[in-house]
């Protein structure tokens, strides 16, 4: 489970270099966790209202993931290129 911050802020404020990205980056990774702790849970439980809520949960955060990217995509072209590559390469593989 995400729990600590893998970042070292102190360092990464001074030097100010892409520190926005990386406050993007750690968000993602957040959100990112909360995803699949909610949705283990989902899995996990016997209880109907706790997996329909627990998935809910996991969607609205999924959302957050989205919100978090679009900001990072705006500021960051190099990722943009990566990405775009990466789904280049998928569809390559699968054909599709």
């Amino acid at each position: 489970m995400f729990s600590l911050n893998p970042l070292d802020l102190k360092t990464l404020l001074e030097a100010k270099a892409n520190v926005d990205k990386e406050f993007l980056r750690l968000a993602i990774m957040a959100e990112l966790d909360a995803v699949n702790f909610y949705e283990q849970i989902a899995l996990a439980t016997s209880n109907e209202d706790i997996r329909k809520v627990m998935l809910s949960v996991a969607r609205e955060e999924k959302t957050h993931v989205g919100e978090f990217q679009a900001m990072l995509l705006r500021m960051d072209d190099e990722q943009v290129r990566e990405l775009e590559g990466g789904a280049s390469e998928v569809a390559e593989i699968t054909g599709a």
